[in-house]
C-alpha cells in the first residue's frame, strides 16, 4: 500500500468538506492500485510558522496552500523551497495570492469559486491526480 501525505492549509470548513470529499472519492477510485491519502490539516498559519516551517526532513507529498486563515495571517508564510516547490497546489479564491505563489516557484493553481465548489472540486482533483502519476512515473 502506498501512502500519499497531503497537507492542507486552510481554514474554511466548506472547503475541507470539499477537499476531503474529493479525496475520499479519488483514494476509492485508486484502491486497486493500492494507494492511499494521510492528510493534515492546519487551519491557522500560526501553526506554519511555529511548527511546519522548523520541521528538519518535510515528509508531505501533496501541499494544499490557501492564502489566509481567521486569524488574519497568511499561510504563504510556508517555506516553499524547503517542501519543494512542485509538490503545492494554491487554492485561494483571490487570483493575486495565487500569482504570489507563483513568484514563490508554485505552478499549480485551483481558483477557489465558493459558488461553484463542485468545479473547484474536479479540477483540485485532476491537479492532485496528475503529482500523483507523475510521481509514479518518476520512480518507476
Amino acid at each position: 500500500m502506498k501512502t500519499i501525505r497531503v497537507l492542507i492549509l486552510e481554514d474554511d470548513l466548506k472547503t475541507l468538506s470539499v477537499v476531503t470529499d474529493g479525496l475520499f472519492d479519488l483514494e476509492e477510485s485508486l484502491f486497486d492500485k493500492r494507494i492511499n491519502f494521510a492528510i493534515t490539516v492546519f487551519s491557522e498559519y500560526s501553526s506554519v510558522e511555529d511548527y511546519l516551517n522548523q520541521i528538519q526532513e518535510p515528509n508531505f507529498d501533496i501541499i494544499l496552500l490557501d492564502r489566509d486563515c481567521k486569524l488574519g495571517g497568511s499561510f504563504h508564510a510556508i517555506n516553499v523551497q524547503k517542501f519543494g516547490a512542485e509538490k503545492f497546489i494554491t487554492i485561494s479564491t483571490q487570483p493575486e495570492y495565487n500569482e504570489a505563489a507563483k513568484k514563490m516557484g508554485v505552478m499549480r493553481m485551483v481558483r477557489k469559486d465558493y459558488k461553484r465548489l463542485d468545479d473547484f472540486r474536479s479540477l483540485l482533483i485532476k491537479e492532485i491526480s496528475q503529482i500523483i502519476f507523475d510521481g509514479d512515473k518518476k520512480s518507476s
